[in-house]
């Protein structure tokens, strides 16, 4: 893939390739003290997939945001994000511009409300390869129509209002509007709200064509364990601004260590076991406030197998089998109890 410009070869280090994105104890707080994001660390390769998982108000969105810089004033950014090595925190206000789009870009949820309404769908895709492209208007239009073909849809498409695209063809327009400038990194969040399950299929798969032909680094916002399975190499499950639980994505959803992960992946049917419709899903109560955390582990207060130690114990995240990672003072190296059998034998 052509790098875009303001972007720089992906730099080595002693030999050996720096990680395209490798962010490290990433903290976020809002005015008023509300901790979004704590202490995160997370890395991730060129043409791999990592996908984000967890409830409302679990810290998804603003970690996205954080890594482009996008967050509302106010908010209180520490640690490091590092995309080619270079860290998107410390950089000067023009370079984060050159950065946007042509090293990294953003596909957000609701596209209705993303796309300017009063523009046709052609002059938006187009803003961005005039601006960072060094493109003529002429060349820009060209690549427009590529761009949208590239994604499915015909190129005459580009004369055509938001209102006028259905919810699949709007969202198809947003991830060409993200390839507009050849990033070599893309966050979808939540890419497939609000779609009927035949159109998110079909936008699935083309996210998954396209990070294969291009080489370029995913990260997948969504609260379905199950499309992120499908979907990515890797998958990282967020509870109160904390990564709970990492590791490869079919593991995780099939396997997962942390209890909560384990009640986010059993809140979904499994298509061929009947037994799965009937099961107990779902946990009472919602995410804790960020401003008023609780003691311990945040878990703990909506746990089913949470230990007295939970209440005054906040892990870290553990080794829980290779490559894994899992934040339950249950995990102890290569296993952790099941949640069944650990709910049997909890006091």
């Amino acid at each position: 893939m052509r790098a875009g410009r303001g972007v720089r070869p992906q730099p080595q280090a002693g030999g050996v390739a720096v990680s395209l994105l490798d962010v490290r104890e990433l903290t976020v707080t809002y005015a008023g003290g509300a901790a979004a994001v704590r202490g995160v660390d997370l890395r991730l390769e060129a043409g791999r997939k990592l996908g984000l998982a967890g409830e409302s108000g679990c810290g998804k969105s603003t970690l996205a945001l954080a890594l482009l810089r996008l967050l509302p004033a106010g908010a209180r950014v520490t640690g490091e994000i590092l995309l080619d090595g270079e860290d998107v925190l410390t950089m000067r206000w023009g370079r984060v511009r050159a950065v946007r789009w042509a090293g990294a870009s953003i596909v957000f949820q609701g596209a209705m409300h993303s796309l300017n309404p009063v523009h046709r769908v052609g002059d938006q895709i187009a803003e961005p390869i005039l601006l960072h492209g060094g493109a003529t208007p002429a060349g820009a239009r060209r690549k427009t129509g590529a761009l949208l073909e590239h994604v499915g849809l015909p190129a005459a498409r580009a004369a055509a209002y938001p209102h006028e695209l259905s919810g699949g063809q709007r969202q198809r327009v947003m991830i060409a509007m993200a390839l507009a400038c050849e990033p070599r990194l893309i966050v979808a969040d939540e890419p497939t709200t609000a779609l009927d399950v035949m159109v998110q299929a079909q936008i699935l798969r083309l996210i998954e064509q396209l990070v294969a032909e291009q080489d370029v680094g995913l990260i997948m916002i969504s609260h379905d364990l199950a499309v992120l399975a499908d979907t990515c190499d890797r998958l990282a499950v967020m509870y109160a601004g904390r990564v709970v639980e990492e590791g490869p994505a079919r593991q995780v959803y099939e396997a997962a260590r942390h209890p909560y992960a384990q009640a986010l992946s059993a809140a979904f049917p499994r298509i061929g076991d009947p037994a799965s419709r009937f099961a107990p899903r779902g946990l009472a109560g919602d995410p804790p406030d960020p401003s008023a955390l609780p003691s311990g582990c945040t878990f703990h207060p909506r746990c089913p197998v949470a230990l007295e130690s939970c209440a005054t114990q906040d892990p870290v995240l553990p080794a829980a089998g290779p490559g894994r990672r899992a934040a339950c003072v249950r995990v102890n190296g290569t296993a952790a109890e099941p949640l069944e059998e650990a709910r049997r034998s909890t006091p």
